[in-house]
């Protein structure tokens, strides 16, 4: 098997586990997540090296140190693994590493807790915002029901991009030591990538690299978003086409606007613009010319597009492993 068949088949796996069972309640208690590990050592670094009274530049330099140093101890440990699986297994270990780099996609948790906030909206408001408090860093308590439904979509499409393509990407090119190396990149822009006085020079190394690791997942995405909005009903993909090449660029995130905006086009709404963040708002472009008036069902149409977008890019993966056999 070459090693660009068997990354495949390791995507393909992780992509199918993943969708049909996610990452296990009882496992995480037992022994926590990828991202949890990785978490823990960042915060670690991070109290060590983030010292406020450090002028801006050392304090950039050791935000670089931060990320070599995560990066490089995560994808260390990842290829460590794959060569004691290929040792043990031969030509089984891409089902053994599939399995693992499951743990790294993020389709089925995305897709529960965005319902979640469905059905907390069907509840009542209140219910939608803790539901969504979850999953966004926006003030919840500013949110009114379609606030709440705009923000939950915002963070599907977003999360679609750097959450699920993304390590699809890295994992298909890289095999189990690109997907962890890209999960270490997107935790520590997380964690550390904000515009906070805090992290503004620490965290500028991380948010930076995250943008151009994200870049071919994001435009990926959208493209994703932009057909699968062909096969579902009440779904335009031209406005969806229209919305991502008129709206995407002027996101503030050079990679959020992508889906955002192709979301928002193919549902016919509009997402973004202002929000508030720690009781500050923050101007941000409209994605899409559609209804701002968001609702639960609306909620439920996007998760019906982001299970065909999943669904068409296993397909991708599928026909480029049937080619290369």
């Amino acid at each position: 098997m070459s090693f660009i068949t068997a990354t495949l088949s390791i995507v393909l796996i992780a992509l199918a586990v993943d969708a049909c069972a996610g990452y296990p309640a009882w496992l995480f208690a037992r022994i926590g997540h990828p991202v949890t590990w990785i978490g823990a050592l960042i915060a670690g670094l991070e109290k060590r090296f983030n010292r406020l009274e450090r002028p801006s530049h050392v304090r950039r330099r050791r935000g670089v140190l931060t990320l070599i140093v995560t990066v490089g101890m995560t994808a260390g440990a990842a290829f460590l693994v794959e060569t004691l699986c290929r040792l043990a297994l031969g030509g089984w270990a891409f089902i053994v590493m599939g399995v693992l780099a499951s743990s790294l996609i993020a389709q089925r948790s995305l897709h529960d807790h965005v319902a979640r906030v469905a059905m907390g909206l069907e509840e009542s408001v209140a219910a939608g915002r803790l539901a969504v408090s979850q999953i966004v860093g926006r003030d919840p308590e500013f949110l009114d029901e379609a606030g709440v439904a705009r923000a939950a979509i915002e963070s599907l499409a977003e999360n679609f991009s750097d959450g699920v393509v993304a390590p699809t990407i890295y994992t298909a090119i890289a095999g189990l030591t690109g997907g962890a190396a890209y999960k270490a990149i997107n935790t520590a822009d997380s964690m550390i990538g904000h515009r906070k006085p805090r992290y503004e020079a620490y965290g500028w190394p991380a948010a930076r690299l995250d943008d151009v690791v994200n870049l071919p997942a994001s435009r990926l995405s959208a493209c994703l978003i932009v057909l699968a909005a062909v096969f579902v009903p009440r779904c335009s993909a031209l406005a969806a086409a229209k919305a991502v090449l008129r709206d995407a660029r002027y996101h503030r995130s050079p990679n959020a606007g992508w889906p955002e905006a192709a979301m928002a086009g193919a549902l016919g709404l509009r997402l973004a613009g202002p929000r508030i963040y720690d009781g500050v708002t923050v101007q941000d472009h409209w994605m899409g010319r559609g209804r701002a008036l968001a609702h639960a069902s609306d909620i439920r149409r996007a998760l019906t597009l982001y299970r065909v977008a999943c669904g068409m890019q296993g397909g991708v993966i599928a026909l480029l492993l049937i080619v290369m056999i």
